[in-house]
């Protein structure tokens, strides 16, 4: 296995695990180690495939982030308020994929732009297991679509990404 497919492979096996990036760094500065027999350029191709297998994560995980929030304003785009529709997101890889519920709780008309102020349940697990967790968010008009407004720090489901 080449140490390029060490920093594609790896991390996919370890998606969830939030050492995954230095777990690549260090294997392929190992085998860059042992197979140079320099120390030093096993220790510098670990830091460097520790820095781009974290920074793919962190770009992969902002853009499945994205793409759940848009199929939810999507799925609110043509609600008035009091408004009800059902969202899912089906992603490519198919790890994640949610649904759930939203509401229309309010509509904001300003000169700036048109926005929506949504009230939208996540729900994971199936049958006696399902988890449904609610959240707010604002939502708003931008050129062709309705595309997400909230400030990330204040929705603590994604983690590590804000």
């Amino acid at each position: 296995m080449t140490v390029r497919r060490a920093v594609v492979i790896v991390p996919l096996l370890l998606a969830g695990c939030s050492a995954a990036p230095q777990i690549a760094g260090l294997i392929s500065g190992g085998a860059v180690g042992v197979s140079t027999g320099s120390p030093a350029l096993g220790f510098a191709a670990g830091i460097v495939v520790d820095a781009a297998a974290n920074a793919g994560m962190k770009y992969y995980g902002r853009s499945r982030q994205n793409a759940e929030q848009d199929a939810i304003a999507d799925a609110a785009a043509d609600l008035p308020a009091g408004g009800r529709a059902s969202w899912r997101i089906d992603h490519t890889i198919p790890i994640g994929n949610e649904h759930g519920e939203l509401e229309v709780t309010r509509v904001i008309a300003n000169p700036l732009a048109d926005c929506k102020e949504i009230a939208f349940s996540v729900e994971t697990g199936s049958g006696k297991d399902v988890r449904r967790g609610w959240y707010l968010a604002t939502i708003c008009h931008q050129q062709a679509r309705w595309k997400w407004a909230s400030a990330e720090p204040a929705v603590p489901r994604w983690g590590y990404l804000q």
